[in-house]
Formats: C-alpha cells, structure tokens, sequence
C-alpha cells in the first residue's frame, strides 16, 4: 500500500484558527470533515489517517508553530517510512491570487518560515508543495497583518469551492502522480 504524508501549515490557537496563513489546516480540516476522520495529538502535530483508492494517506497539522514545521514534517516521513517524493506540504502563498492553485515539485521558501524551516531540515529544495494563493492586498509594511488576518466576508463565500477543489488535489496527487496533478490542476 502507498503511503503519503500531507502536511498543511498552519498555526495552533484559537486566534489563528480563520487566518489566511492557516490555509493549510483549514484545507485538512475540510478534508476530515468531508470524510469523517478525527484528528488525533500526538509527538509533534495532530494527526488522522485517510484511506483512498488503496492509498494511505497521512494528515499532519504540525504544532510546532509554523516557522518550526520542519521538525514535524521529518519526524512523521521518518517514523512512517513514507519516501520524499510522497510528501505533500501545503501552505499560503502571497505571490498568489486568492483561491489559486500551484503545485510544485521543488523551489524556495520564496520567504515562507515555514518552508525555510522544512527545507532546513530535510537538507533539500526538491520536495511537493501546493501553494494556495492568499492575494498580495496589503499595503506597504503591513504583510504580517494581512497574513495573520482573518479572510474577508467576500474571501469566505468563494473559499468552501477552493476548499473542495483542494480536497481533489490532495486525492489527485496520491492516485495519478504529482505531474498529472499539476496539468489538472495548476492555474485553475
């Protein structure tokens, strides 16, 4: 059986719950829901386990704290003897509009801590990263504001679509491979 590691990004605490760079819980939160998993604490995060097309695939909210989600992230590839090309980390990006989609193969932290510190500690670049877009609409030197913001009212209505169509990437990524998922699902 293939296993898979996907890990969303996020922020632990009730104050960060509906913020824009929590998108990655909130994207595994939708998919527990949707398939009625639990979430479990254990070392380093909250996990639950969903199975699909014969493919296990292990959900991770760190609790580490973003900028330290390395630590996590290699803890449970190591513990689960899940190969690198099987990892999934989904984050916020900026440099996105909002509700875009974009999975990469590799590439930087393009300032992310969170990816800084996962690239940190598994010592490469070369790791699948589904980089959901939060939009670049902040004014000068207020960035992490915006960041930590909760989503607009017009952001919320659009966003359980964008969710479902994450749901389906997720599901995409396990059974056809990263590259068809890409040509699915990039831009759209």
């Amino acid at each position: 059986m293939k296993k898979f590691l996907i890990v969303g990004l996020g922020n632990i605490g009730e104050q960060y719950a509906n913020t824009r760079h929590n998108i990655g819980f909130k994207i595994l939160d939708a998919l527990a829901e949707k398939e009625e998993l639990n979430f479990e604490t254990q070392k380093l995060g909250d996990i639950t386990t969903y199975k699909f097309k014969g493919r296990t695939f292990i959900l991770l909210k760190p609790s580490t704290f973003m900028n330290l989600s390395g630590k996590a992230v290699l803890y449970w590839l190591t513990k689960e003897k899940i190969p690198l090309e099987n990892l999934l980390v989904i984050t916020d990006d900026l440099n996105l509009p909002f509700g875009s989609i974009r999975l990469k193969t590799k590439g930087s932290d393009g300032g992310h801590n969170g990816l800084k510190d996962i690239q940190d500690k598994l010592q490469t670049v070369k790791y699948n990263r589904f980089r959901f877009g939060i939009s670049d609409e902040y004014s000068k030197g207020r960035q992490v504001d915006y960041v930590l913001g909760e989503w607009t009212e017009e952001e919320s209505e659009k966003l359980n679509e964008r969710l479902d169509k994450s749901i389906e990437l997720i599901k995409s990524f396990g059974t056809a491979g990263v590259n068809n998922t890409m040509n699915a699902f990039n831009g759209k």
